[in-house]
């Protein structure tokens, strides 16, 4: 049943053979996932990420920024200073 439930979330379509398969693939995940229940983590630290993260990015810094025409002389298309683009609706 849990595996037609999640094939109907995927719009996906299984024979039974593949409902057979799928099944018992969940059912060793689940019982795997179960057994990791068991663990003792009562002096372990929770962490968000296993190895320790910094964060690399640069300063930001002010700078001055393109000015109006330089900017509207890289649009291919324009009209009262916006950018012009093709509609997407079909």
């Amino acid at each position: 049943m849990d595996i037609e439930y999640v094939a109907k979330l995927a719009r996906l379509k299984l024979t039974d053979k593949e409902k057979e398969k799928f099944g018992k693939q969940l059912g060793d995940i689940l019982k795997y996932v179960e057994k990791l229940g068991q663990l003792d983590t009562e002096k372990i630290q929770p962490t968000a990420h296993i190895l320790p993260i910094k964060n690399v990015w640069r300063e930001d810094k002010v700078k001055p920024s393109l000015g109006r025409d330089a900017v509207e002389r890289n649009m291919p298309r324009r009209h009262n200073g916006f950018y012009q683009v093709p509609p997407v609706i079909e």
